[in-house]
């Protein structure tokens, strides 16, 4: 099972990595674009990173919602307990 916290762990892990700024103060409600500084091309390599790491597939009309930290988080543990969910039955 993947609880938020682990979740935000190894999203802002990635994040690091990826772009090469420390996110270690990051918060739920800043913005993707205007407070974490990233761009199109940032969310979508780190987006695949993600669904490499976490191997699922997330949907282009989920990820034109994400504004925030806080929505990434959420779209992750949604589909995550998705996954797990198929996987258990």
């Amino acid at each position: 099972m993947h609880t938020r916290q682990a979740i935000r762990q190894k999203v802002v892990e990635l994040m690091e990595a990826d772009t090469g700024e420390s996110y270690a103060d990051i918060e739920d409600a800043m913005n993707l674009r205007s407070e974490l500084g990233l761009d199109s091309v940032d969310v979508v390599s780190i987006v695949s990173n993600v669904e490499r790491y976490y191997r699922i597939r997330l949907a282009q009309q989920d990820l034109e919602k994400l504004t925030t930290f806080g929505d990434v988080l959420d779209l992750l543990e949604l589909k995550l307990r998705e996954v797990g969910a198929s996987q258990a039955a």
